[in-house]
């Protein structure tokens, strides 16, 4: 009897509404969760880059807001998009850049400046990113190797582009990467049309 009586009075308890300081509690610290979540994400793994410049149209465009993985989570390889830091005051980098990797650690880079051909250990590139062919040189002298920790940089707007191809710059140590750039979230003014497109939204290529 005295067993029946506490579970009935177990049940009644269950039963009964959740006061308000319960249900504020709660969602205190459900949005306390999700704000220390969403720092942590913002500090550690992702992050907001804008776009400044012409050297990457016609895939990115100034005012253009990208999603950018960490470094420390990436595994950079020939095709990403990339943001580089600002890192030698003697270079044309002036602030964080963008620009598209071309060859990694090992690899070999030739360019025919005359033809506009990009090659990558003897093997002409496929570029259907690149805005028009690559007639523009400044300093370097090819083919150039690449240490192992290094990487090829050039802008997709090939002949308006400070990259790689300029001896103040050269190739990039994987060490000054920021991250891998994943989506293009926000779009800036497209010059054509004078307008934010937002049909560019989504993963870059």
């Amino acid at each position: 009897m005295a067993e029946e009586m506490k579970s009935s009075a177990a049940s009644r308890k269950q039963k009964e509404p959740e006061t308000l300081e319960s249900l504020l509690y709660c969602w205190a610290q459900a949005l306390v969760t999700a704000v220390v979540g969403v720092v942590l994400l913002f500090t550690f793994g992702v992050r907001l880059i804008s776009v400044n410049g012409p050297s990457m149209q016609d895939t990115l465009y100034t005012g253009d807001e990208l999603l950018v993985l960490n470094a420390m989570f990436c595994d950079f390889k020939a095709g990403d998009v990339v943001v580089i830091n600002d890192y030698n005051a003697e270079s044309p980098l002036n602030e964080t850049l963008v620009k598209r990797i071309i060859a990694v650690g090992g690899q070999t880079v030739d360019i025919d400046f005359g033809e506009g051909i990009v090659y990558v250990d003897g093997e002409a590139l496929d570029e259907p990113y690149a805005k028009e062919p690559t007639w523009s040189a400044t300093g370097l002298q090819y083919p150039i190797t690449l240490a192992e920790d290094e990487v090829f940089v050039m802008g997709d707007n090939r002949n308006h582009s400070s990259d790689s191809r300029d001896s103040r710059l050269g190739p990039v140590k994987e060490g000054y990467l920021q991250g891998k750039a994943l989506l293009l979230l926000i779009p800036g003014k497209t010059p054509e049309i004078d307008k934010a497109d937002w049909g560019r939204l989504g993963l870059l290529r």
